[in-house]
């Protein structure tokens, strides 16, 4: 499972016009399931985004650090599929996507992960799977952070 997560000020996703999901300060995670992807890679995932520590203290002097979760600075997850973060470009002009799962593998995984984030009391919007997606963001430092369950 691969992950980029965005600290941000808000993020909404809409398809075809439609929002279908928003944020306001929290994580924006794009969040990619590669073959051979099990319930081991939803719980590390979900722990990883619930628990890393990337949003400053209440104190005004330590804006610049990173001393909470997004659970404990009150923050929310807007949860995005998208297996283009499994691209293999090493050889070539044009993207493999061959370690990407399958959507009947990916699906369920995806939903996997949104629900253990809400099972350990993150709020969490998503996109719609495998749709045409929209997604607006205003990044807080920025800060970006990729995982990658395959590196630990």
């Amino acid at each position: 499972m691969r992950a980029v997560l965005q600290r941000v000020t808000h993020a909404r996703v809409s398809v075809a016009g439609d929002l279908v999901g928003a944020i306001e300060h929290g994580l924006l995670v794009y969040l990619g399931v590669a073959s051979g992807d099990t319930t081991a890679e939803v719980e590390w995932a979900a722990c990883k985004i619930a628990e890393l520590r990337l949003f400053p203290s209440d104190n005004a002097e330590a804006a610049r650090s990173m001393e909470r979760s997004v659970i404990e600075a009150g923050g929310a997850v807007l949860l995005i599929s998208q297996f283009t973060l499994l691209a293999d470009t090493r050889k070539g002009r044009r993207p493999s996507f061959f370690e990407a799962a399958a959507p009947d593998l990916a699906a369920p995984l995806f939903a996997a992960v949104a629900s253990a984030l809400r099972e350990r009391g993150v709020e969490v919007a998503t996109g719609r799977f495998g749709a045409h997606m929209r997604v607006e963001c205003e990044n807080d430092g920025p800060v970006t952070i990729i995982l990658d369950s395959a590196s630990g």
